[in-house]
């Protein structure tokens, strides 16, 4: 195995990639779908997928929080989390906390996307 990519489920996949692309740094070339409503973000070799459900018609986007408090919807390791939070706080990220530093030896930086999923960055 070499790598695992979160598959989220948003109820706009184009504002959710915009926001991946203009507040985190992220890229994206397209949609698929008909009507497009999937998309894959990139940023070095972390990539995230999107689709775009709609509440009336299946599941409505969760994040794991719902269930328990304390739980990231994805962590993300990175080489200068420090670097990483001062780029974060110049685009209005909404950043929960940190970076600190954790009893497991890592420096972590949380931040809250636009759909309220929260992601981890941790540099060990």
């Amino acid at each position: 195995m070499t790598s695992v990519v979160p598959y989220f489920l948003v109820e706009d996949a184009f504002t959710t990639a915009e926001f991946y692309r203009d507040v985190l740094g992220f890229t994206f070339d397209e949609f698929f779908g008909d009507p497009p409503s999937f998309t894959i973000v990139e940023r070095d070799d972390v990539r995230i997928m999107f689709r775009q459900v709609r509440p009336a018609k299946t599941a409505v986007a969760r994040p794991n929080r719902s269930v328990m408090a304390e739980t990231y919807d994805a962590y993300i390791y990175v080489s200068d989390v420090d670097e990483l939070a001062t780029e974060l706080r110049a685009t209005k990220a909404d950043i929960v906390e940190g970076p600190v530093k954790r009893a497991y030896d890592m420096r972590e930086l949380l931040v809250r996307d636009c759909n309220g999923y929260l992601l981890a960055f941790g540099e060990r």
